[in-house]
């Protein structure tokens, strides 16, 4: 009631818990102080250059859609749609949640849309003289609740105008919801199968030319997703039109990893060719890699006898460095991967990297080296930059930092959590140690069994990349370009040493 009624769904319940975990939210007692994060949003570059200078937060009622709204505020209904991230018109919108809508100007006036007339009922008895007085607190009580409801509106518009002249930019929806909240945020709408949901994300595959196949299709090429052509997790290959395919099967809203993917096309980041909706569930059909992911060869040599030489591992950061430079520097705005890790990399049939999984990435809304906030902390342990973890700040240089962690993952052979020997600790502080210690800093770092067939000059340049990657300081970090060119330098180098 707190969230949806007293404030008109310009917060939630899950949001107001995170905030105070230890209050039940169930048992609220008259007087107690809780702090209720609000829904509000800025305008991103991409919307204040087409004049967009504000976005009211509107609490959804019953009946209304996005064309009404819009009009309500005089707003273009195409500009609501873009920043809500909807496909269509035809969207479905959802009673006791809100609705960011973009105006040029702050409104003149709030005009609500009338609510229908009641019920005729009957004249009630007569009451004694008490009766006319609770009638008249509840009178009041209601004109209260609507006057907070109409107040908060206007209080994000105000906000809104101060905001947006800072340098940080916000998300344009910031939410404080559980990874779990994340993972599943349509799950009612599919579990309901609602034809008008299927019907809208089935219009943004077909609107960017992907592929929508039959279930059927994907059933023959899996052979029924059997256990034989299973791959990973939720993952099976097939073969379509007599070429292998990766088909992942994922249950939750998949429109903005698919419409980033349509954006971006590069050869060191995984193509999707198609889609395919069958029972509330998503079957995302992607290229398929037939050396698997990046993990499997190097946490797992001795087990599958699989052998990562220093070339390799060479071609491989450039390859993941070479598709980041692309997201960060060639699409507009700007676009943070968010979740680069060993298991996101795939290496097709030559070893060539691939990068993968873009259920977290996100335009950044500025430029390189610009930063927008975010409550939304999800990604994976270790692979985390500080600035975010700690507040939440969202750039190019989250990217930097996870390949630092990728890169150290790769040349040591040790996943990210064996350097932790003390929770409180950094892995810059470990790295600047290997550097200042030279030749021998590298046998505390790697394996004499490894570093043995590393090129000791050449490791040491790289170890020192590392380092510059996963500094604190965000802004001390290299951009990707910079990282490109030197592990280009340290390719040719190596292939000097060879000849």
């Amino acid at each position: 009631p707190t969230a949806n009624n007293t404030f008109q769904a310009l917060s939630t319940c899950q949001a107001i818990q995170n905030q105070q975990p230890g209050i039940s939210t169930r048992n609220l007692t008259a007087g107690m102080r809780i702090t209720v994060p609000l829904r509000c949003a800025c305008p991103t570059k991409n919307q204040t250059d087409v004049g967009i200078n504000y976005l009211l937060s509107y609490p959804i009622a019953e009946g209304d859609s996005i064309q009404g709204i819009s009009e309500l505020f005089g707003a273009d209904p195409e500009r609501t749609l873009e920043a809500n991230q909807l496909p269509d018109l035809r969207s479905t919108i959802f009673f006791f949640t809100s609705l960011l809508v973009p105006l040029r100007d702050p409104p003149s006036r709030v005009t609500a849309p009338s609510p229908p007339p009641p019920r005729a009922s009957p004249p009630p008895p007569n009451s004694p003289p008490g009766g006319s007085s609770n009638r008249t607190w509840i009178y009041i009580l209601v004109g209260v609740l609507g006057g907070v409801g109409l107040i908060s509106v206007v209080c994000m518009v105000i906000f809104c105008m101060f905001f947006r002249k800072t340098k940080k930019k916000t998300d344009p929806i910031i939410s404080s919801e559980s990874i779990e909240a994340y993972e599943k945020p349509l799950e009612k709408s599919l579990d309901d199968g609602s034809q008008d949901f299927i019907d809208s994300m089935s219009s943004i595959a077909q609107s960017i030319n992907l592929k929508i196949y039959k279930f059927e299709e994907l059933q023959v090429a899996t052979d029924d997703f059997s256990t034989s052509n299973h791959i990973k997790g939720s993952v099976y290959r097939g073969v379509i039109n007599g070429d292998f395919a990766a088909i992942k099967k994922v249950h939750g809203d998949v429109s903005k990893e698919i419409q980033i993917l349509n954006k971006v096309y590069h050869s060191n980041l995984i193509r999707l060719s198609g889609v395919c909706i069958n029972q509330g569930n998503w079957y995302l059909v992607y290229e398929y890699a037939a050396n698997g992911a990046l993990s499997d060869w190097i946490f797992n040599r001795d087990d599958n006898g699989k052998y990562f030489s220093w070339k390799d591992q060479i071609q491989v950061a450039l390859d993941v460095a070479t598709g980041l430079n692309y997201l960060h520097s060639f699409t507009n705005p700007p676009h943070v991967h968010k979740d680069l890790k060993t298991s996101n990399v795939l290496l097709d049939g030559d070893f060539r990297a691939k990068i993968t999984n873009f259920a977290l990435a996100r335009s950044t809304g500025g430029g390189e080296g610009e930063f927008a906030l975010t409550k939304h902390i999800v990604g994976t342990k270790g692979y985390m930059a500080p600035e975010y973890l700690e507040n939440g700040l969202v750039s190019t240089k989250l990217d930097v930092y996870a390949f630092g962690v990728l890169l150290l993952e790769v040349i040591t052979g040790k996943e990210v959590t064996a350097f932790y020997s003390d929770e409180h600790m950094n892995l810059s502080d470990i790295l600047s140690n290997v550097v200042d210690n030279g030749r021998e800093g590298l046998k505390d770092l790697i394996e004499p069994s490894m570093l043995e067939n590393y090129p000791s000059e050449l490791v040491l340049v790289i170890v020192q990349l590392i380092n510059s990657c996963l500094k604190q300081n965000p802004t001390v970090r290299p951009a990707m370009d910079e990282i490109v060119k030197s592990l280009s330098r340290i390719q040719t180098a190596s292939s000097a040493l060879d000849s």
